[in-house]
């Protein structure tokens, strides 16, 4: 129910702002209209988000023998994660990243590149794996797609307000124009780039209990790290707003934590998974049912 209610917060927070810009560029008609245009988007963003997100990024379905091993996996990490087995893409491209969406753990999938099959550790890939079922299991998918696509609405209205001109008859005057056309997109941008780099966190933690060691996950993100800042992502940069879905920032973005990234640094993360390791706990199971399973069969 957290999460539920977590969602319903952000999606009135970004109808608001949403709405706001909607009266600052066409009055009492444009609210309106962007209130209307904002439940239009709530809906087919809450009912299709998985498929758009998929569409956008080129996966395609994880299927043929070749990707027996990989569902294999993921159905023993969701069992461990105690909830549904989501479906899983692949995308092609050789950089290193993985992503999960869906509005739901009943309706969700999990993408993976190409790269990160080929450059991870069967233990790697588990965590990552694990990673994104934590966002899952979190109901962290359906906030992440419906900031992503109020952030790109709010800025394409002020994009529109740029070229042709704001209400300056508003109350606000000029300023209520300057405020449509500049502090509007950054406080979506805000909210977005906020509310993704928190999840991280949590996520790492969840994940390191579902796959059954912390230091699995602390390894594979400095090797995508690494891989991924030389390595472009055609189908992210095509479509940047998507970034911050996943596990690594796909755009080379700094480093470090800031403002406006997309993610926490790596090195943070990293720093707080080995704290979970050395205060041990909670994990031997998972670990050892993960190993027994990958005796029993190979994992990608």
């Amino acid at each position: 129910m957290q999460g539920y209610a977590r969602t319903a917060m952000l999606m009135a927070l970004m109808t608001a702002l949403f709405m706001g810009v909607g009266w600052l560029l066409g009055g009492s008609g444009g609210a309106v209209l962007a209130l209307v245009m904002a439940a239009g988007m709530n809906v087919v963003t809450w009912w299709n988000s998985d498929r758009i997100v998929l569409s956008m990024q080129g996966a395609r379905p994880a299927t043929g023998p070749e990707t027996r091993g990989l569902n294999h996996m993921l159905m023993e990490l969701s069992r461990n994660a105690g909830m549904p087995v989501p479906a899983l893409y692949i995308i092609d491209t050789v950089q290193p990243n993985a992503f999960a969406t869906g509005r739901s753990p009943d309706r969700a999938a999990v993408a993976v590149t190409r790269g990160l099959l080929q450059s991870l550790s069967r233990e790697e890939l588990a965590a990552v794996i694990a990673h994104e079922l934590a966002h899952i299991r979190n109901h962290d998918t359906l906030i992440m797609t419906v900031t992503a696509t109020f952030a790109g609405a709010i800025s394409m209205l002020a994009n529109f307000a740029m070229f042709f001109g704001g209400r300056r008859d508003n109350p606000l005057g000029i300023v209520g124009v300057l405020v449509m056309i500049i502090v509007a997109p950054l406080a979506a941008l805000l909210v977005q780039m906020a509310i993704s780099r928190g999840r991280e966190y949590e996520a790492d933690r969840l994940g390191a209990e579902i796959c059954g060691n912390p230091m699995w996950l602390a390894s594979a993100l400095t090797r995508i790290q690494r891989l991924a800042s030389r390595i472009d992502n055609h189908a992210a940069e095509r479509n940047p707003g998507m970034a911050h879905m996943y596990i690594i920032n796909p755009l080379h973005a700094h480093g470090y934590d800031n403002l406006f990234a997309t993610h926490p640094s790596t090195e943070n993360r990293v720093a707080a998974l080995q704290e979970l390791a050395r205060r041990g706990g909670g994990y031997r199971r998972e670990q050892s049912s993960l190993r027994r399973s990958q005796r029993q069969s190979p994992w990608g």
